[in-house]
């Protein structure tokens, strides 16, 4: 393996490896905080709306 290839597949396994975490951040943190998010909102709404209709 040349050396040129050898600092080529560095660079792959660094794109690949952050990829691979950025994924497994979104799944972990940032998917829940806006579905969690969402949720909330929506029954602070409903909420509001029910509390209107009286």
């Amino acid at each position: 393996m040349e050396f040129t290839q050898f600092v080529g597949f560095l660079i792959f396994l660094t794109v690949f490896t952050m990829g691979f975490w950025l994924l497994i951040f979104a799944l972990t943190f940032i998917v829940p905080y806006w579905l969690f998010g969402n949720l909330m909102e929506n029954f602070k709404l409903r909420r509001e709306a029910k509390k209107n209709k009286k």
